[in-house]
């Protein structure tokens, strides 16, 4: 067996075995890419430690304590609970409005999951509260957190962009968070209006009036809160207007609050997804352990002979989608599939960006699903007179006929259009 199909089965067992023993895949990657590496691919300890995403952790360390201290302090939590009163007393626009904030939280730099987890409890509480579907609720809070989670400052998009830049695809990073934007906003309210949103519309006042909001969202908010918000601001601020380097935002910003002690250090640091980057971290070793051994070049042997110019884009969505209802999204489709890209691309005859954003796309629309973070964040946060198990097996199968509606969207949007 030559070290290239030896390179991508470490990779599979990773990831089956993780899932199947609930272990984190990137510890297991790391030591499967030093095996495999050394072993086999006749790599140094130094050539394996190389393919380390330096960078990339550096980054995600300080974007998600920057936002840990905003979730610790109560800051993205006031302004959840404040949204509803946007709606102006009707209750079909109170899940609009949700989508719209966690799209903002995601997009500021919380990322899909901290914005899910921040707006989920609020928005569940609001649905059962007015009479909206809770299965309603997790279609517009899910997707929105996905619609913003490209972007340039949040996790996923640190994630995506630093591996589309090691393919050849730098300097598209707002590209990149608009093609995901517009294809994850077409899906939500597609099955938001199709699925009883219209109907919430001219239905309007609900059984309560909708701008009461809960008693904790009248307290003002409170200074350091205000200062959080001003440096999360000012920060995609720089990195618009200035082209600020991102990891030097981050740490500036996340210092600045800590010497300003606007939460607790240790409960933010606690607050940190460590889990998440070392499965970020671990896989992209691996990666780079399978591109020097031929693995990834044997990926995109595999996904040439089963697609075609126009049909490539629905194609990688579809495996994408597959495997990412089983896994992670940013952990292992991202880091295997992204860096195929340029591979396929030139044997195809395809523009490489429409590839990588159906990778995107199609890795994150069944990413609702329960099987997925958010997914489960939306489903535990119902109240506690839903029905779970019934709203579980809703979310389930719209998450899971994502692989299949991403795939013909991906088609349509990157492919056909």
């Amino acid at each position: 067996m030559s070290s290239a199909w030896i390179s991508l089965a470490a990779l599979v067992v990773a990831v089956v075995v993780g899932i199947a023993l609930r272990l984190n895949i990137g510890l297991l990657a790391f030591a499967l890419a030093y095996l495999v590496g050394m072993g086999v691919g006749g790599m140094s300890v130094g050539g394996v430690t190389a393919g380390f995403p330096v960078s990339l952790f550096l980054v995600l360390v300080g974007i998600t304590l920057l936002f840990a201290q905003a979730q610790v302090n109560g800051t993205l939590g006031a302004v959840a609970s404040r949204s509803v009163r946007l709606a102006r007393g009707n209750k079909g626009m109170v899940p609009i409005i949700f989508f719209g904030l966690t799209v903002a939280v995601a997009t500021l730099g919380g990322g899909n999951i901290a914005a899910a987890a921040l707006v989920a409890p609020v928005a569940m509480t609001a649905a059962s509260r007015l009479g909206i579907s809770a299965f309603l609720m997790v279609l517009m809070v899910g997707n929105g957190a996905n619609a913003g989670a490209y972007s340039p400052i949040a996790p996923t998009g640190i994630v995506a962009n630093e591996l589309m830049a090691q393919a050849g695809l730098g300097g598209v990073e707002w590209e990149t968070y608009w093609n995901t934007f517009i294809a994850q906003t077409f899906v939500a309210f597609t099955g938001y209006f199709a699925l009883g949103g219209l109907g919430l519309l001219r239905e309007g006042r609900g059984r309560e009036h909708v701008t009461s909001a809960p008693p904790e969202a009248l307290e003002p908010i409170q200074p350091k809160q205000w200062l959080t918000l001003a440096v999360i601001g000012g920060l995609l601020l720089s990195l618009i207007l200035f082209d600020i380097d991102v990891v030097v935002g981050a740490f500036v910003a996340t210092a600045f609050l800590l010497v300003a002690r606007v939460a607790d250090e240790e409960a933010a640091l606690a607050a940190v997804p460590w889990s998440t980057i070392l499965l970020i971290c671990g896989v992209s070793t691996l990666v780079a352990v399978l591109a020097e051994t031929g693995g990834v070049a044997m990926i995109v042997d595999g996904l040439v002979a089963i697609s075609t110019p126009v049909s490539v884009t629905g194609m990688v969505a579809f495996v994408s989608g597959l495997i990412s209802a089983y896994s992670s999204t940013v952990g292992v489709v991202l880091p295997t599939f992204l860096p195929t890209v340029p591979g396929l691309a030139e044997r195809l005859g395809a523009d490489p960006l429409a590839i990588a954003s159906s990778i995107n796309v199609g890795g994150h629309l069944v990413d609702v699903s329960p099987l997925s973070t958010i997914g489960a964040l939306c489903v535990a946060a119902a109240a506690p007179d839903e029905d779970r198990r019934a709203l579980f097996n809703k979310v389930l199968a719209w998450g899971l006929s994502m692989s299949v509606v991403g795939a013909f969207v991906c088609w349509v949007f990157f492919g056909l259009l």
